[in-house]
């Protein structure tokens, strides 16, 4: 059975990850040809520990031998990364979705081209019922996100507020707004609202507050979706990801269930 040929852009936690899952559980039907990061050095170390020669100096050399692109590199450069996917015509899976919001027109190309575009569900549940709601009609989606302040370290809206978040002893709401500006303030932190705004009613019109407390262990996230099919409601505790606190051990796990769904003949769900 022919397999399919995955290069992945980035490896850090997410991409080492996908990695090691591509050349052990997914490798009767996955062949790992590529990796790539701008840290040679990454690339070149995940590669030993998956035990495939298969580093390579460019992302243009990744996409000459791959079939499915993995970005896994950051919301920076996931927009360029999709953006010659397409030029190329190259399906692609996205980790980094925040980096996409706003990016209905480079989508509809890909529909236009035939190219298949892979958001996984990441660190939520629901996303298969917004899908469903959005068929009919969907009033309000809000997301409710609580993390250590660990989890939010770096954020540019912590800067640009002057917010220590290390200093902050109680559970304190940080940010309430909309998701395109959640996403623009927090970068690294809430992919999830993009995911959010891509499957239901758009970032100006998806609600995000985000929650901090030293108190916190685990990542949440809190959805509520109102519509005329009725009302949803889902709480996803995540644990935080031992390689990088700031995203969650399922955004990993969905992205190696994604994959298996893309290999493999049966769908289950939406």
């Amino acid at each position: 059975m022919k397999k399919l040929k995955v290069g992945i852009i980035g490896c850090g936690a997410i991409g080492s990850e996908i990695a090691s899952a591509c050349a052990t559980l997914l490798k009767n039907n996955i062949e790992l040809v590529a990796l790539y990061d701008i840290d040679k050095e990454k690339s070149e170390s995940l590669s030993r520990l998956v035990k495939k020669d298969v580093a390579t100096d460019s992302e243009e050399a990744l996409f000459g031998k791959s079939e499915l692109i993995i970005e896994a590199a950051s919301s920076r450069i996931s927009r360029e990364v999709v953006k010659k996917a397409v030029e190329k015509s190259k399906d692609i899976m996205v980790m980094s979705v925040g980096g996409l919001i706003e990016s209905e027109n480079l989508l509809e190309e890909a529909r236009i081209k035939n190219i298949k575009v892979y958001f996984p569900s990441g660190a939520i549940c629901g996303i298969d019922a917004l899908k469903s709601a959005k068929i009919s009609k969907i009033d309000k989606v809000t997301l409710t996100t609580k993390k250590p302040p660990k989890g939010l370290e770096g954020a540019p809206y912590l800067e640009e507020k002057n917010i220590d978040i290390n200093s902050i002893r109680d559970e304190k709401v940080i940010f309430k707004g909309n998701a395109l500006e959640a996403v623009k303030g927090f970068p690294k932190n809430v992919n999830v609202a993009s995911l959010l705004s891509l499957a239901g009613i758009g970032a100006k019109n998806t609600t995000v507050e985000i929650v901090t407390s030293p108190k916190f262990t685990k990542n949440t996230h809190e959805i509520e979706i109102v519509g005329d099919f009725g009302r949803i409601t889902t709480r996803t505790e995540n644990v935080p990801f031992e390689k990088n606190p700031k995203t969650s051990k399922l955004a990993a796990l969905s992205a190696i269930a994604t994959l298996k769904g893309i290999v493999e003949g049966v769908k289950i769900g939406t």
